[in-house]
């Protein structure tokens, strides 16, 4: 997928790189700051000939090899961040390894999703029956994500670990690494409060919301945890905040003041969704018209509104009930 620049410069000494997906959200943003003996790198890409190139254009643009990596930091490890980081190390000198580095739940996510991904597998078969898909949908869908999860190989193996508070120091620059839980349990964003820089992640995106899923699994209430973290982070002092996806961000508490309004209008929307009982999936068809979905966006729909639900279950508005069968049932109180 051609661009103008194959490295943007947008800020000092970090370039961003807007590498190509096969899915709807089509690009994912990646990072790459410079640092006292060579580049640091905030993410990676999905691992597919395409992205391979446009590293390679990157590469070439600032005169630098994949050598020169000197550390490489995931925000989380859903796969289009996760999956070239294992391709990274496989061209560095045995000598010359770039660690990897993400929080400790992330690379227990990691194992369980990308590793373990047989088992994986078949309890995401079960949860969908749960769910309510049709039988005919699951194994299409289950399929679809493990084409995702061949684009992870290979692998890394060369792996630290980051809690939140701990500060990194890339360059002239020092970041505070903060949690930032709802899209993934263990994601970590990092701020420079010299600069008032943000590296977002995935955990606020401009136009888009990520997409807040409760997974087999995932922690509970990750829709709870996501809007708390917002609210926290309305404080932070961010001129500039560097997304993993779309535009660049410098309206920072307006952009966090319109996801909190756009969840509440998607609680009240999903609350709606469930009049006289609905099992997820005939939920998830109201909330966001997902049969015109590819199978990759059906499971996010599907988790989404799951999320959405047990949001509501937690504080009182909705009740659950299971069949004999495993079907899940969402009820507003009161009926």
């Amino acid at each position: 997928m051609p661009q103008s620049e194959p490295a943007i410069q947008v800020a000092d000494d970090i370039f961003q790189v807007r590498l190509p997906l096969p899915f709807a959200l089509n690009i994912v943003n990646c990072y790459l700051l410079r640092d006292n003996d060579g580049w640091a790198m905030l993410d990676t890409g999905l691992n597919t000939a395409y992205a391979q190139a446009a590293w390679d254009a990157a590469f070439a643009a600032l005169s630098i090899t994949p050598s020169d990596i000197t550390q490489i930091i995931l925000t989380h490890v859903h796969p289009d961040h996760y999956g070239m980081a294992g391709w990274f190390q496989s061209l560095a000198a045995a000598d010359a390894i770039p660690v990897v580095k993400m929080s400790p739940r992330e690379a227990e996510l990691a194992q369980l999703l990308w590793e373990g991904q047989g088992k994986q597998a078949k309890a995401f078969d079960r949860y969908l029956a749960a769910c309510g898909m049709p039988a005919e949908m699951i194994p299409i869908v289950v399929t679809s994500l493990g084409s995702t999860g061949e684009m992870t190989h290979p692998h890394p193996t060369h792996i630290a670990t980051l809690n939140p508070g701990d500060s990194l120091t890339i360059g002239k620059r020092t970041f505070q690494a903060i949690h930032a839980p709802g899209h993934s349990d263990g994601q970590l964003i990092f701020y420079d409060p010299a600069d008032k820089l943000l590296l977002s992640g995935d955990h606020v995106l401009m136009k888009i919301t990520p997409n807040i899923g409760l997974w087999p699994d995932t922690e509970p209430d990750p829709l709870g945890r996501f809007l708390a973290s917002l609210e926290s982070l309305r404080d932070l002092d961010v001129r500039l905040a560097l997304p993993g996806h779309k535009a660049l961000i410098t309206d920072w508490r307006s952009r966090l003041d319109e996801l909190l309004h756009h969840h509440a209008r998607r609680l009240d929307h999903t609350l709606g969704a469930i009049e006289g009982g609905a099992t997820i999936y005939e939920a998830s068809l109201k909330v966001f018209n997902s049969l015109t979905f590819t199978p990759h966006e059906w499971r996010f729909a599907m988790v989404e509104t799951l999320a959405h639900l047990e949001y509501l279950r937690l504080r009182g508005k909705v009740r659950q009930e299971t069949a004999a069968h495993g079907l899940w049932r969402f009820y507003p109180i009161g009926t």
